[in-house]
């Protein structure tokens, strides 16, 4: 998938647990770990926002799109 989720590394530098960000986001454990590994197939604005604000970051900082070379 050419879209990749950073979600991994914006935790690291803000130095979050997913616990925490789950607490922050109103989110559940289960769907934040589904988007941390870039299994999700799609993210409301909303959760993007909360994720956004929770983390200090852009939405740029943690969605990336990187084309294939096929």
């Amino acid at each position: 998938m050419p879209i990749i989720v950073n979600l991994d590394v914006m935790m690291a530098k803000r130095k979050m647990s997913l616990n925490e960000l789950s607490e922050k986001v109103d989110i559940t454990l289960s769907n934040l770990s589904i988007l941390k590994t870039g299994k999700a197939k799609a993210i409301r604005f909303s959760t993007l926002e909360a994720i956004c604000q929770a983390l200090h970051c852009q939405p740029g900082d943690i969605l990336e799109f990187r084309e294939c070379l096929e």
